[in-house]
């Protein structure tokens, strides 16, 4: 992000603030409620969003030295991401390409070479078939070269493996980004690595709990409890970037900074800037760390849920260090906890026929833009 686009975001919420008046799109919208329960139209997000559209599927710091393996189930498919002698990252399908046995039962370590339980085939971290037991008798004349590991396109970018699931070539990241490559160079999620992490299936619908994170009218009633003091009600702003969006939830405390020179002015210190990438994953980029949410459709009534706590990696030493990161990534579940239980209330009552549609107001505008973006790509 530049220094002027921060200072601009800054203005902009300051000015909400002392006029009284929430961020506005120009009209109510709405979304169909059999866009959260069609098993058809879940099929098709999951191949035209996200196995079409380059995502974040690992963290930079989850693969720390060459050797290092990771195993991880995305978009219906299990992978195998791995880092070779050479510091290459590659992703393939965690699949034997003999009977098709799950390769690699482990979910992470460090080894060079992979063997099948079944027949004992086995791959280097470069998917090249290297062993085959009994094999020039059994397979005389099988093209070896053929049987490598099934690749899938990724690229390492920002402190991230980004994996485009549709092709084996490696994606141009920035180009995906839209515009918002300067903002991940802003927020250097690079410079981090996963402190701790929560895997979680929650009964509701992938959309219902993005557009729980896109604006700020439920903070003070469902965040009661918890971070709804720190925040202003209902004051967020949003803009799109392609398909993404970059949201600001404003702190009280940003009124401070009317007393201090804009040379001064950190956004982060006082508001969370959300980032929501199309399709699986958003960054609440805070004060001194980074909540990485990502969310894998399982049904349309069901969604694999990570929560990750990204943190300076020169700031993980000490044992204060550890009980300061483990008590905010403490914080960030359980506030995250109070909108997937509003989350699956919602999916609940979709069927009962209350409702055709959801309604967003005009403050939500958010939902709108997001659902669009969705429907833009299917």
């Amino acid at each position: 992000m530049k220094r002027a686009t921060e200072i601009e975001l800054a203005e902009e919420i300051l000015d909400l603030q002392e006029r009284k008046v929430p961020f506005l799109d120009d009209a109510v919208t709405s979304s169909p409620v059999e866009h959260y329960c069609d098993p058809h139209r879940l099929e098709l997000e999951r191949e035209k969003l996200f196995r079409s559209i380059p995502q974040p599927v690992v963290h930079s710091s989850e693969l720390p030295t060459p050797g290092s393996f990771l195993r991880r189930d995305f978009a219906g498919l299990p992978l195998l991401f791995t880092r070779d002698e050479d510091g290459q990252v590659h992703t393939f399908i965690n699949v034997c390409r003999h009977r098709g046995s799950r390769l690699v039962q482990d979910h992470e370590g460090c080894k060079q070479r992979f063997t099948c339980p079944y027949h004992a085939w086995t791959w280097n971290n470069r998917g090249e078939l290297t062993g085959m037991p009994h094999g020039e008798l059994g397979f005389p004349e099988l093209d070896r070269s053929a049987l490598g590991l099934k690749r899938l396109g990724c690229s390492e970018r920002h402190g991230f493996i980004w994996v485009l699931a549709n092709t084996d070539q490696a994606p141009d990241v920035d180009t995906t980004l839209a515009g918002l490559a300067e903002d991940f160079e802003w927020f250097d999620a690079a410079s981090h690595v996963v402190q701790h992490s929560d895997v979680e299936v929650r009964s509701v619908n992938w959309k219902i709990l993005v557009e729980g994170g896109i604006e700020a009218y439920h903070f003070r009633v469902t965040h009661r409890k918890t971070i709804a003091p720190y925040f202003n009600d209902n004051l967020s702003t949003y803009r799109q970037f392609g398909p993404h969006l970059r949201s600001v939830l404003s702190k009280r405390s940003i009124a401070e900074l009317r007393d201090q020179p804009t040379d001064q002015w950190r956004l982060r210190d006082h508001s969370q800037v959300l980032y929501t990438l199309m399709a699986s994953s958003q960054f609440l980029v805070q004060s001194d760390h980074i909540a990485w949410i990502t969310v894998d459709p399982l049904t349309p009534s069901s969604s694999r849920i990570r929560i990750s706590t990204l943190v300076p990696a020169d700031l993980v030493a000490t044992e204060e260090d550890r009980a300061h990161w483990a008590k905010n990534h403490a914080i960030t579940v359980q506030t995250l906890a109070e909108d997937f239980d509003i989350g699956e209330g919602i999916q609940a009552g979709l069927t009962t026929g209350a409702n055709d549609t959801l309604t967003f107001g005009r403050f939500e505008g958010a939902l709108n833009a997001f659902n669009t973006s969705v429907r833009e790509r299917l």
